[in-house]
C-alpha cells in the first residue's frame, strides 16, 4: 500500500487558483525524519512547497519543502495541511489544528472566513538608504522606493502604487543573489477591498514568484497595520494565479484567514 498525497490550492475557493500546495500525511514516524525522501517528494510534487506532518501525542510534527530547500515557515502549505486533515477526517472539524514546526507552534482553526492561521509577527526593521542591501537596486530597478526594511527571512520593498507592484517584471537572478530568502514588493491598493497588494519572489529557493505566500503577511501584517492605523487588513497577492487573505494582527502574533480547496489525492507509490 502506497503513501496517501494531496494536493489543495490555498487562499482560494475556486480550483486551479490561489496557491497550490502539497500534502503529505505520513504514516511512519521515521519518513518524518528522511530528509532527503521528503526533498524526492517535494521535487516529484513541483509545488511551492509540500508540507509534511507526522501525528503526535500532542498535535502535529509539520515540515515544508520546495522542490530543493527545506523551508522554516509557510503559511499556504500549513492552510492545506489543515484542511486535508479536518476534510478527511483525521481531526474533528470543531477542533484547532495544533503544529509543532522549525517556527515553533503554529495553530490553525476554523472561522467564518474559512481557516484561520496564527503566526509569529515578523516585522520588518526600515532601513536607511546607506543599509540597503547591495545588488537592490539591480533585482528591484530604478522605480522610486516608498521604504526598505528587512525581516527575520525577507525584504520588504514598498514601491509608489499598486501598479508598479503589478506591472514590475522580476529579474530572478539579480533577487537570487539577495542576502535574504525572498523579496516582498508591496504598494498600498486602490482596487476595492483591499488594504494592500503585494508579490513574493524567492529564486534562490527555486521559486521564481510565490503564487500566494502566508509566511510574507507576517511581515506585511505587521508593516502596513502601522502604516494604515489599522490592525484588520484585506490583502490581495497579485500574482498570476492571485489570492486573497485577510490578515489580523495582535501584539506578537498574525492571524491569516484564507480558504482551500483539494484538486488533487494520489498514492505515492516510491
Amino acid at each position: 500500500m502506497g503513501q496517501t498525497i494531496f494536493q489543495v490550492d490555498s487562499f482560494t475557493d475556486t480550483p486551479f487558483h490561489g496557491n497550490p500546495a502539497g500534502v503529505c500525511v505520513v504514516r511512519d514516524e521515521k519518513k518524518i525524519t528522511d530528509e532527503k525522501w521528503m526533498l524526492k517528494v517535494a521535487n516529484e510534487m513541483n509545488c511551492s512547497e509540500t508540507s509534511f506532518l507526522f501525528q503526535e501525542s500532542k498535535g502535529f510534527r509539520l515540515r515544508w519543502f520546495t522542490p530543493q530547500h527545506e523551508v522554516d515557515l509557510c503559511g499556504h502549505a500549513t492552510l492545506a495541511a489543515a484542511h486535508i486533515l479536518w476534510q478527511e477526517g483525521i481531526l474533528p472539524e470543531k477542533e484547532d489544528a495544533v503544529f509543532q514546526t522549525n517556527s515553533g507552534k503554529l495553530i490553525a482553526r476554523k472561522n467564518k472566513r474559512g481557516v484561520e492561521l496564527e503566526f509569529p509577527a515578523l516585522p520588518a526593521r526600515t532601513l536607511s538608504k546607506p543599509e540597503w542591501p547591495a545588488g537592490l537596486t539591480e533585482a528591484v530597478g530604478s522605480r522610486p522606493k516608498v521604504a526598505v526594511g528587512r525581516s527575520k527571512f525577507d525584504l520588504l520593498v514598498e514601491l509608489e502604487n499598486e501598479a508598479a507592484v503589478r506591472d514590475f517584471a522580476p529579474n530572478s537572478p539579480a533577487i537570487a543573489r539577495l542576502d535574504c530568502r525572498g523579496l516582498i514588493l508591496t504598494a498600498q491598493a486602490t482596487s476595492r477591498p483591499y488594504d494592500f497588494v503585494s508579490r513574493f519572489f524567492a529564486p534562490a529557493l527555486g521559486i521564481p514568484e510565490d503564487p500566494v505566500t502566508g509566511s510574507a503577511h507576517c511581515v506585511l501584517g505587521p508593516y502596513w497595520a502601522e502604516r494604515l492605523g489599522k490592525p484588520e487588513l484585506a490583502a490581495y497577492q497579485a500574482s498570476e494565479r492571485g489570492g486573497s487573505l485577510h490578515v489580523r494582527v495582535q501584539a506578537d502574533r498574525v492571524f491569516i484567514s484564507g480558504n482551500a480547496v483539494t484538486v488533487l489525492r494520489c498514492e505515492l507509490l516510491g
